[in-house]
């Protein structure tokens, strides 16, 4: 049986804290459109800021759908399991806002993480998602299998290293944001310059 949280509780803030990953879902209005579900490495890139609010560091990549679908209704849930330890699933449903890399909010927030809290360095950070979290659950976890973590795959790092030397940090920016200017189902999702 699940219990229901009335906030992030520091119990919770330390368990998550030991997760490998998280997984982040959003769908966009209407009865069309692809739902989503992005995994999620590099914990460092995950922040508990207080009792009802989780960011994260949203790297480019292959689909900008979290993005597009926030920008048109503002639905998520970041989920993490323990593949290690005790068994164990926290849901933590809000209201995402997008915080694109260049903006007041976002430079205002960025402190909130390391350097190095994800990989492909900074050029590779379009965004902060910041979660107003309303309703947070945990439950069984039964059904997740225990793994052994070996450590964090290193291509998008050296993929991004060999795009930048290759064609230069401006034109890799530009590249990667023509690529997310709009979602699978057409949405609107970065803005463009």
């Amino acid at each position: 049986m699940g219990t229901v949280f009335d906030e992030i509780t520091p119990d919770l803030v330390d368990w998550i804290g030991r997760q490998r990953m998280y997984f982040v879902g959003t769908a966009p209005s209407g009865d069309d459109g692809l739902v989503n579900i992005s995994p999620k490495g590099w914990m460092d890139s995950f922040r508990v800021l207080g009792p009802h609010q989780v960011a994260y560091l949203d790297v480019f990549g292959s689909g900008v759908e979290t993005i597009a679908h926030l920008r048109q209704n503002g639905r998520i849930v970041v989920m993490l399991c323990a593949f290690e330890g005790g068994p164990r699933i926290l849901r933590l449903h809000g209201r995402g806002e997008v915080l694109e890399a260049g903006t007041p909010a976002f430079e205002e927030l960025i402190g909130a993480f390391p350097a190095g809290a994800t990989q492909g360095g900074e050029l590779s950070i379009r965004s902060i998602i910041r979660v107003d979290v309303q309703r947070i659950a945990d439950s069984c976890g039964y059904g997740v299998p225990v793994m052994d973590y070996v450590g964090e795959r290193d291509q998008y790092e050296r993929a991004t290293a060999v795009k930048e030397r290759k064609d230069g940090a401006e034109e890799l920016l530009a590249f990667r944001r023509r690529r997310a200017a709009t979602s699978l189902d057409g949405l609107p999702a970065l803005h463009q310059d």
